[in-house]
């Protein structure tokens, strides 16, 4: 079935609402872990199994494709600037900084509230759980929740508009918001303002403590 499309709007919060099978492969790997530290590697990889659900594939995929409808944006304001030539050797925020928005936005997506982890788990995952966990080149290859899931940190301004790697520049992001907007501002794609927003707090650790315990 087609995807419809979005109509323009001022201050969405996110390009496309989550779907409710998210936070049902969510919970599926937290209770993959949990069984994982008690020692039941069936059940754990079991788990993961079932949270592979190929509809968080189609919704991560609708958000991301290049004629993505939920992309509805106004007209650009001004001409972009770019970033200085010796912030833009810089591919990455460090370590510090990345840990200061971690810290201060948690392991929820800023823009739709989704659940997120860091790449690091999911590679220590599928180390574990290789057949329950794929993870290939292309997109079908690999695990859908851990895809959608994956953890970024996304910068308000797009770096190419001049936006830089400082803290307040950035916050946590899952795959589908990070990639969906492209380098288009918010205010271009009609996303409200960050400081509206309230920060997702749950229960939800991003699974560390499959590195802490």
């Amino acid at each position: 079935m087609e995807d419809a499309v979005v109509e323009p709007s001022v201050n969405r919060r996110c390009l496309r609402e989550p779907i409710p099978e998210i936070a049902q492969a969510a919970r599926r790997l937290d209770a993959a872990v949990d069984a994982h530290l008690a020692g039941d590697r069936d059940r754990a990889a079991q788990f993961f199994v079932d949270a592979n659900l190929p509809i968080l594939r189609q919704w991560f995929e609708s958000i991301t494709r290049s004629n993505n409808p939920h992309l509805q944006f106004r007209p650009m304001l001004g001409t972009p600037t770019s970033a200085s030539s010796e912030d833009s050797a810089i591919r990455v925020p460090d370590a510090v900084s990345r840990q200061a928005v971690l810290r201060r936005d948690g392991h929820h997506c800023r823009y739709c509230g989704i659940p997120v982890l860091r790449r690091e788990i999911r590679i220590a995952l599928h180390q574990l759980y290789p057949d329950a966990i794929p993870w290939g080149r292309r997109n079908i290859d690999q695990h859908a929740a851990f895809q959608v899931l994956c953890m970024h940190h996304d910068h308000l301004l797009p770096r190419v508009r001049g936006g830089t790697h400082a803290p307040e520049n950035l916050v946590i992001s899952c795959a589908a918001c990070h990639f969906g907007r492209l380098n288009f501002t918010l205010d271009e794609v009609g996303l409200g303002p960050m400081g509206a927003r309230e920060i997702v707090r749950s229960s939800w650790d991003g699974l560390e403590r499959l590195l802490t315990i």
